[in-house]
């Protein structure tokens, strides 16, 4: 085998490693089951997370994510990275759900500043960015 064989190897065993906390939590979310992970002091977190940031407590428990949250913030991204390059214009967004906030595509709504109301209905599901097929985080209109 050559060098160069190796690192194209190399490359590919690279991109098939998963990031377990974070691949099964997108897992959990397209199947519609999504969680976030809570402190027994109340406070929560999205995976991957092993200590609570708030507390340090490291006994966290997984709990049901809410099935709507509401957009508290967002911004339309028309000079996107490579990785995003086919996508644009799209709109980014953090939605409030409730013990944590989630950030995600919002999609379902032009890409406009004026067509986006805070405080918009959403929920979260997985689908892929047009650029490359990976895997994004997508809100969507209630």
């Amino acid at each position: 085998m050559t060098e160069s064989s190796d690192r194209s190897n190399g490359a590919a065993e690279a991109d098939a490693v998963r990031n377990a906390g974070y691949d099964d939590w997108l897992d959990a979310l397209a199947e519609g089951d999504g969680y976030y992970l809570e402190s027994p002091e109340g406070h929560g977190s999205l995976p991957p997370r092993r200590v609570c940031p708030h507390s340090g407590s490291t006994d966290l428990s997984e709990e049901s994510l809410p099935d709507v949250g509401a957009v508290e913030s967002f911004t339309v991204v028309h000079v996107p990275p490579p990785r995003f390059a086919d996508d644009a214009p799209y709109v980014t967004a953090i939605a409030d759900f409730g013990p944590v906030r989630i950030t995600g595509v919002l999609r379902g709504v032009e890409p406009d500043d004026d067509a986006i109301p805070l405080g918009l209905a959403v929920e979260v599901d997985v689908e892929h960015r047009e650029t490359d097929g990976e895997r994004v985080v997508v809100l969507r209109p209630e």
